[in-house]
């Protein structure tokens, strides 16, 4: 395996701009794209099929599932999920709470692909940009000590500004991602989900998912994309 895909979306806890709740169609949206690692935001993990809704996505797509709960919500945790086809070697919860502010929070995990060693951190940002810039403070401590030759940051980052000091420091250690409008997903206007890779010339191709059942099945589209694994 030399190449990766990975998709970053925000599943508005599985209820779809018709109002219904449907985890079936969020996982024939992941099943479509067929992703080696999804990195999954605002999951409430209420009861589906017998199941939380975490362990139904892991088990239609074949995936192992790492939940980042950050609060409760009607009975059932809420929060980040990233589901991979590999195990992971380490998991690690970051809380990237600010005071008085919705609780947030970080998954990273670390894989072992043929020889190369590979990150993923997912995350889902606040709403103010001063509480952002407080939690990218916390979240570039953990990223920048990171010992893998691929190194991936995926997640709503609630910032669509591209001059804004979240991007500016990311492109200062990511490079530049060219943004891709995913909000809202009727008729994308912002940028607000994310994929930065390092390194930066590994990306092979970056894009949303515009298809027909991706409009409706959140308020976001999701983001994929394609990487090769550094030699």
């Amino acid at each position: 395996m030399n190449r990766l895909r990975i998709v970053s979306y925000n599943v508005h806890a599985c209820i779809g701009r018709d109002g219904a709740f449907a985890p079936e169609r969020t996982a024939e949206v992941l099943a479509h794209l067929d992703a080696d690692f999804v990195a999954l935001q605002e999951v409430e993990d209420r009861s589906y099929r017998g199941m939380p809704v975490s362990a139904f996505l892991a088990a239609e797509l074949g995936m192992h599932a790492y939940r980042g709960p950050t609060l409760g919500r009607n009975d059932a945790d809420y929060g980040n999920l990233l589901l991979a086809k590999l195990a992971a070697d380490d998991v690690r919860m970051h809380d990237l709470s600010v005071t008085r502010r919705e609780p947030r929070g970080a998954i990273e995990t670390l894989h072992t692909v043929g020889k190369a060693r590979v990150s993923l951190t997912v995350t889902h940002l606040g709403l103010s940009g001063a509480e952002r810039r407080r939690q990218l403070t916390q979240l570039l401590e953990h990223l920048d000590h990171l010992d893998a030759e691929l190194r991936v940051l995926a997640g709503d980052l609630n910032e669509w500004r591209p001059i804004s000091t979240v991007h500016r420091q990311l492109v200062h250690r990511f490079g530049p991602p060219p943004p891709v409008r995913t909000f809202p997903s009727s008729r994308p206007l912002l940028a607000l989900d994310r994929i930065y890779v390092a390194p930066r010339e590994a990306v092979k191709d970056l894009r949303a998912e515009r298809s027909a059942a991706a409009r409706i099945a959140s308020d976001h589209l999701p983001i994929v994309c394609d990487v090769q694994i550094p030699a």
